[in-house]
C-alpha cells in the first residue's frame, strides 16, 4: 500500500484544509497565559525521518501477500533500525547538534527513530523557535503549551521530522463509556443489577453484564477453545496512559471462571509511567484482552498523558518487540493532531506491520462526530470527525454495534429486534418526546461507535475497490472549541477556531471491523474491588480484538503481521457468504453514517466469524 509521507504532505495545500489552532487567535478566556519559567526544566522526543519509506511500505506489503517469497518473513527491530532508520551519522548529526546546544541526550529508542532530550525553557524556546505558555484546562488543571508549532531547526530539518512533548496537556481520551445512570433514569428504577456467570459457566447471557465467556459466544471463538488455542505461548501488549491494579483483573478472571497463571502480567513504565486518572480503561483493557486470550502473557506499557507520553509509548513497546499483538483504548480527534506529529505515529506504526505486530485501536465513542467527546453540543461543532490513532491505515480500527436487547422504560418498552450499528439515536424519540430535545442533545448525544473518514490520510489501495467507502462529506464546516466550557459555567465565551475539514477528500475510512460495544448490551467489569455492570464504548472492542489476535497468532504458530490487507482480501474472497469471516451489519447507524450489507463507515466490514477468520489468514 503507498501512503504519502505526512511530513511533506503537510506542506501541501491538502494539509492546509486543516489549520489547527496552535497559533490561532482566542477571545473572552477567563485568564491569559503566563510565560513558563525560563529555567523549568523540559524534556521532549525528536522523532527522526525513516529511510526509504517507500522501500518500508513495499516489504511490509510483501509480508502479507501468500504468493511473496517474503511472506511473514517480519523482520527485528535491530534489523529495521538498520534498514529503514537514519543511519549512525544521522544519529551523530542530531546529537551532536543537541549536545553543542547544551541540551542533554537522555536515550536514544531502540529503533533510532526516537532521541529523549532534555533542557530548559529557555533552551527549547530557542532551539524551536516557539515561546511556553502557562494554561489551565476546563477542569482547571494547569498545563503547558507552546505559543505556535515547534519549528524544527535548519540544520536538523533534513534528518528530524517533528519535535513533540512541549504540549503537556492531557489531550487523549479512553473510549468507554458506562450506562448504569442512563438505565435508571430511563427505567426509573435503581442501577442495574451485576449479574456473573453461574459456576461451571464464563457466560452470563445477560446484556450489560456480558462476560468475555459471552464474547466466545457470539463471535464463534469457542471451537479454537476446544482445540485448546487459548493464547498459550504468546504475549498482549496493553498501550495505556494510565496505572491500573493488577488484583482487579485477576479478581475479575476468577469470578467469570477463568483459570490463569497468577504472574501474567507485566508492568512496564514508559518516561515514568502514569497517573491513575483512567484506571478503570487500562482494567478493563486487561480484562478482556486476557479474558479473551487467557493463556496468554500480558505487557501493559503505561506511559503520561500528555507530553511526548503517548508517541514514546507505542515506540517502546514496539521496539521492545516482546508483544505479538498491541492495543490502544485511547485518542484524540485527528483533527487536533498538526500533520508531523501524525506523521512520527505513523512511522512507527510501520515499523510495527514489518516487525509483524498487529495493532487496535478503539475508534471511539462519539459516533460519526468525534470532537464532540465530552462537550455537549453547541459547545463543540457537529463536524464529522474520526479518531486518531484508529484512522492510521497501519493500525486496525475497532468500530461498535448495538446487539438485540429488551428494556422496560418508564413509559413503555424499548426493543432492539436485531444488531445495529451502535449509535444512540435509536433512544431519541423517547427520550424527546418524554423528557424533551435538551435532554437528548445533553446526556445522549453524540454516543455512538466511531466512524467516518480521514481528513489526512488518503484511501489505502486495499479499501480503495470497496463499494460502500466514502469521502469527507459535504459541506464543510468550522471546528470550534470552547476553553472554557464545563457543566454548571455560565462563562462560555472565549471559541477558539481549530481549523476548516475541506469536503470530498477520498480519505481513510474507519473502523474496520465491529464488535459489541453499546453500554445498554454491554460488559461486566471489576474495579477497585468490586463489580459493576452497564460498561461499554470502542474501549472494549480493541482490547477483545487484540486477545482474539493472540488466538490466531497462537493457531498460526506466528505473528500474524499487518492485519488491514489481509482482512479486505478475505473480505474479497468471502464477502459475507457461508465461509465468510464477517457478518454484515445491516441496521442503524452511528448518528450518520447507516450501516447496510456492504462495507461502511459505521460498522466497517461487520463483525467477525472467529474460527472463519482464522481459515481465511491461514490461506
Amino acid at each position: 500500500m503507498h501512503c504519502r509521507n505526512l511530513a511533506s504532505w503537510g506542506q501541501s495545500a491538502l494539509a492546509l484544509t486543516i489549520l489547527l489552532g496552535l497559533a490561532g487567535a482566542t477571545t473572552g478566556q477567563a485568564a491569559a497565559p503566563v510565560v513558563v519559567a525560563a529555567d523549568r526544566p523540559q524534556t521532549i522526543s525528536l522523532v527522526l525521518k525513516l529511510r526509504n519509506q517507500a522501500a518500508l511500505e513495499a516489504y511490509i506489503a510483501e509480508t502479507v501477500d501468500p504468493s511473496s517469497a517474503s511472506y511473514r518473513k517480519f523482520m527485528t527491530t535491530e534489523t529495521f533500525a538498520a534498514t529503514f532508520g537514519p543511519t549512525p551519522a544521522d544519529l551523530r548529526t542530531v546529537t551532536d547538534f543537541l549536545e553543542h546546544q547544551g541540551l542533554k541526550v537522555e536515550e536514544i529508542h531502540a529503533n533510532h527513530l526516537v532521541i529523549r532530550a532534555s533542557g530548559t525553557t529557555a533552551q527549547f524556546n530557542a532551539l524551536l523557535s516557539t515561546q511556553l505558555l502557562q494554561h489551565t484546562d476546563e477542569h482547571g488543571r494547569p498545563y503547558q503549551k507552546p505559543s505556535r508549532t515547534p519549528q524544527v531547526p535548519s540544520h536538523l530539518s533534513s534528518h528530524v521530522l517533528a519535535a513533540v512533548g512541549l504540549d503537556t496537556k492531557a489531550a487523549f481520551r479512553p473510549h468507554m463509556v458506562n450506562a448504569q445512570k442512563a438505565i435508571a433514569a430511563l427505567t426509573g428504577e435503581g442501577a442495574p443489577a451485576v449479574v456473573l456467570p453461574q459456576p461451571g459457566t464464563v457466560a452470563t447471557g445477560i446484556p450489560g453484564s456480558y462476560s468475555v465467556g459471552d464474547v466466545a459466544n457470539f463471535y464463534n471463538i469457542n471451537p479454537l477453545y476446544r482445540r485448546h488455542i487459548t493464547g498459550k505461548g504468546r504475549t498482549l501488549g496493553i498501550a495505556t496512559l494510565a496505572s491500573f491494579n493488577p488484583a482487579d483483573a485477576y479478581a475479575y478472571w476468577k469470578a467469570v471462571g477463568l483459570t490463569v497463571d497468577p504472574n501474567r502480567i507485566t508492568q512496564v513504565l514508559v518516561d515514568g509511567g502514569s497517573g491513575t486518572d483512567g484506571a478503570e480503561e487500562t482494567t478493563l483493557d486487561v480484562q478482556q484482552s486476557g479474558g479473551v486470550a487467557y493463556d496468554a502473557r500480558i505487557m501493559v506499557y503505561q506511559a503520561p498523558n500528555g507530553g511526548s507520553g503517548f508517541l514514546d509509548l507505542f515506540s517502546r513497546a514496539i521496539s521492545d518487540n516482546l508483544v505479538d499483538t498491541l492495543s490502544v483504548s485511547w485518542g484524540s480527534a485527528e483533527a487536533l493532531n498538526d500533520p508531523a506529529t501524525l506523521a512520527a505515529y505513523h512511522q512507527v506504526f510501520l515499523q510495527a506491520a514489518v516487525q509483524g505486530i498487529p495493532v487496535f485501536a478503539s475508534s471511539g465513542d462519539s459516533g460519526a462526530f468525534d470532537v464532540n467527546r465530552n462537550y455537549p453540543t453547541p459547545y463543540f461543532s457537529p463536524l464529522n470527525s474520526v479518531n486518531h490513532p484508529a484512522s492510521d491505515p497501519f493500525v486496525t480500527a475497532a468500530g461498535g454495534t448495538t446487539l438485540p436487547f429488551k428494556l422496560k422504560l418508564s413509559y413503555g418498552n424499548l426493543v432492539v429486534p436485531q444488531e445495529r450499528a451502535w449509535g444512540w439515536d435509536y433512544l431519541e424519540n423517547y427520550i424527546v418526546k418524554n423528557f424533551g430535545q435538551f435532554e437528548y442533545d445533553s446526556n445522549y448525544f453524540p454516543d455512538g461507535g466511531g466512524g467516518g473518514v480521514s481528513s489526512l490520510f488518503p484511501m489505502p489501495s486495499w479499501q480503495g475497490w470497496l463499494f460502500g467507502t466514502h469521502a469527507t462529506p459535504t459541506p464543510f464546516d468550522t471546528l470550534y472549541y470552547y476553553p472554557n466550557y464545563a457543566p454548571g459555567n455560565p462563562d462560555q465565551s472565549g471559541a477558539e477556531n481549530w481549523g476548516v475539514l475541506a469536503p470530498g477528500f477520498v480519505g481513510r475510512n474507519v473502523p474496520d471491523i465491529s464488535l459489541n460495544a453499546d453500554p445498554f448490551t454491554g460488559y461486566l467489569t471489576c474495579f477497585a474491588g468490586s463489580f459493576s455492570s452497564g460498561w461499554g464504548g470502542t474501549s472494549f472492542v480493541a482490547p477483545q480484538l487484540n486477545g482474539i489476535a493472540a488466538l490466531l497468532t497462537q493457531a498460526n504458530g506466528g505473528r500474524l503481521g499487518f492485519l488491514n490487507p489481509q482482512l479486505y482480501r478475505a473480505f474479497r474472497q468471502h464477502g459475507y457468504g457461508p465461509w465468510s469471516p464477517f457478518h454484515a451489519v445491516t441496521n442503524g447507524t452511528n448518528l450518520y453514517w447507516h450501516a447496510g450489507p456492504y462495507y461502511n463507515p459505521a460498522t466497517g466490514l461487520g463483525t467477525l466469524n472467529v474460527v472463519n477468520l482464522g481459515v481465511a489468514l491461514d490461506n
